[in-house]
């Protein structure tokens, strides 16, 4: 092959790739604003939420957003999570101001690809205005009850879906390695202080006895407030990790200002 030959073809093919690089990088994504709930000209109540139904059309997965926007400016407001949508079909957005405030403007936001990056696909002028008045009492639009009732059971099968997948090895590994280190710092929390008591005379056996207090005091507290309210302490395993180690740092103090002074009992 003669060398003209071969750079056309380097040329052919470099041409082609980069052909099959743009247009999956530009896969398409259409997306149309079908109605709001209220209209887009409306004054709405305090805790008031304006939503709008999203149609869309896209190539590759999309997660869609609907923001409010004032004279250009984003505006500080509750929005919609959103979904990983493709494919065609409908998606709930919403937002809601915290307090009272006007938007001229929404625009609807998507992310997606990889890598990941966020853009806006819609712009849509609006007149809406928040008051501090109580929102008026009405229904939902069918439509708006619908698109929660299927983001709702969506998220019920997805929490379903991760219970029924099991438990990675390591996971589960470390967690039980934490669960054991758990136990370890309370029984060497109480045990130590302990020992230290019944070792110690004087002024340090009363200060031996304090770290002893305090992790029996922290134990005892969750059993008691667990046995009336079940959820009052979840995170109750950190409990006695920081008040174990608390303890066996006072003990450790303490054991070197004996050695210092010279103390043998």
């Amino acid at each position: 092959m003669s060398p003209d030959a071969k750079r056309n073809t380097l040329i052919v093919v470099f041409a082609t790739l980069l052909m099959a690089v743009v247009t999956a990088s530009r896969a398409e994504s259409t997306v149309h604003i079908i109605e709001t709930q209220p209209a887009t000209d409306a004054t709405l109540g305090h805790g008031q939420s304006f939503y709008v139904r999203i149609g869309y059309s896209s190539d590759e997965p999309i997660s869609l957003w609907a923001r409010p926007f004032f004279h250009g400016k984003e505006v500080n407001a509750m929005s919609n999570p959103s979904w990983s949508y493709s494919g065609t079909g409908e998606a709930l957005g919403w937002f809601e101001l915290s307090k009272p405030g006007e938007v001229d403007e929404i625009r609807v936001k998507a992310g997606g690809g990889k890598p990941y990056h966020e853009w806006e696909v819609l712009k849509q002028p609006v007149q809406l205005r928040w008051s501090d008045a109580e929102a008026a009492s009405g229904p939902r639009a069918p439509w708006v009850e619908a698109l929660i009732a299927a983001e709702s059971a969506r998220s019920q099968e997805e929490a379903q879906r991760r219970a029924n997948e099991p438990t990675p090895v390591g996971a589960a590994a470390l967690m039980s390695g934490f669960m054991l280190c758990v136990l370890a710092l309370l029984i060497a929390g109480v045990a130590v202080p302990l020992w230290s008591v019944w070792k110690w005379h004087g002024g340090w056996k009363i200060a031996a006895a304090v770290p002893a207090a305090v992790i029996g005091f922290v134990v005892l507290r969750i059993v008691v407030d667990t046995s009336r309210d079940p959820t009052s302490h979840n995170l109750w395993p950190f409990e006695i990790l920081q008040f174990g180690v608390v303890a066996l740092v006072i003990i450790g103090i303490l054991k070197v200002a004996r050695r210092f002074m010279g103390v043998q009992s």
